[in-house]
């Protein structure tokens, strides 16, 4: 069974009252002979060469789904979000493209509608299964059974016992957003470690003025143990006076011998901040917490969390550095 959806649902009535089911990606024009996924993929890139790797290898594997791995007789669902409501049918003819449908109904193939599901029936696993965002997917083995046992009216509603109901959602919504909150954040580290040390070192000066701070960064060459000096008045001379050093080295722990440089160099009221992407040693961590002044290891973990925390209010500079996009999340 094939879930497929054109502009997020959009279509779905239009798929129901044309006996279809379709794509965009018009301007790739005819898939004919059932071409292999690297044929179109590469289609993809030749008509849109702006797109960046990612996106082409997406859009050209669902073309690919479209015109060569559906066949007639599988099953298909969609889903109506105005209605909350899957709507589900079986393939009927092979791979079509018409070049006088609209962007969204260019690439085709015939479907027999039958049935329909609100999704209230559905278990939450199931909910979740059917909430991808990408345009088709082949629908996992357990929702099938589920909307098999729903269409065949072995069951009316997916039930749990009544003490179980409340937590079943809640337990599996959380897992859900727990996956999804780790995933973005190894996402978010991912696209630091593609910053290079300089870059870093603009992004750090960035999230500590999002914090209230001004910043002065040290001009490349001999520092004398600092990269960054934050203060309420950018210049130094008031406090709290933070020091910053930044190490930008992936899989490069900071040992205590680096602590002890970083502590030689500071005053007495100074407030230290390390930053290393490559993470402390436990010798490094003994180091800083015997430190005489207050000192701050940070590796890749916490920065990322300390950007999360502030980064509404960074500056476009800071932003452009590491674009992110805010996902509401119900509570």
């Amino acid at each position: 069974m094939w879930m497929v959806r054109s502009d997020g649902g959009q279509y779905a009535e239009e798929f129901v009252e044309q006996g279809l089911v379709a794509i965009s990606w018009k301007e790739v024009g005819p898939l004919t002979g059932e071409p292999s996924r690297e044929a179109v993929i590469n289609l993809v890139k030749k008509t849109w060469p702006g797109f960046k790797r990612m996106k082409a290898v997406v859009s050209g594997s669902q073309l690919y789904k479209m015109a060569s791995v559906m066949k007639a007789g599988d099953g298909v669902i969609s889903y109506d979000p105005s209605k909350r409501v899957y709507h589900i049918g079986k393939i009927t003819g092979e791979y079509k493209f018409d070049p006088q449908a609209e962007e969204n109904m260019a690439h085709r193939r015939a479907v027999t509608w039958g049935a329909l599901i609100e999704r209230d029936k559905l278990s939450v696993p199931t909910k979740n299964s059917l909430g991808s965002t990408l345009t088709i997917f082949e629908v996992p083995e357990k929702a099938e059974h589920e909307i098999a046992d729903l269409l065949a009216g072995r069951v009316d509603k997916i039930e749990v016992p009544e003490e179980y109901a409340v937590n079943e959602a809640e337990v599996d919504t959380h897992n859900l957003m727990d996956d999804s909150k780790a995933r973005a954040k190894e996402f978010i580290k991912d696209k630091i470690f593609d910053l290079d040390w300089e870059e870093m070192q603009r992004l750090v000066a960035g999230v500590l003025r999002a914090m209230g701070y001004k910043t002065r960064i040290s001009p490349q060459g001999a520092d004398r143990g600092k990269d960054i000096v934050a203060s309420p008045d950018g210049l130094g001379l008031e406090q709290p006076r933070i020091v910053v050093e930044v190490k930008h080295r992936r899989n490069q722990q900071m040992g205590s011998p680096e602590i002890r440089s970083f502590l030689g160099g500071r005053h007495k009221d100074d407030r230290g901040l390390y930053v290393s992407t490559g993470g402390f040693s436990k010798d490094a961590k003994y180091e800083a917490d015997r430190a005489s002044i207050p000192l701050t290891l940070m590796d890749i973990d916490d920065f990322v969390d300390l950007v999360i925390e502030n980064y509404e209010e960074m500056d476009l500079e800071a932003r452009a550095l590491l674009p992110l996009t805010k996902i509401y999340w119900p509570s």
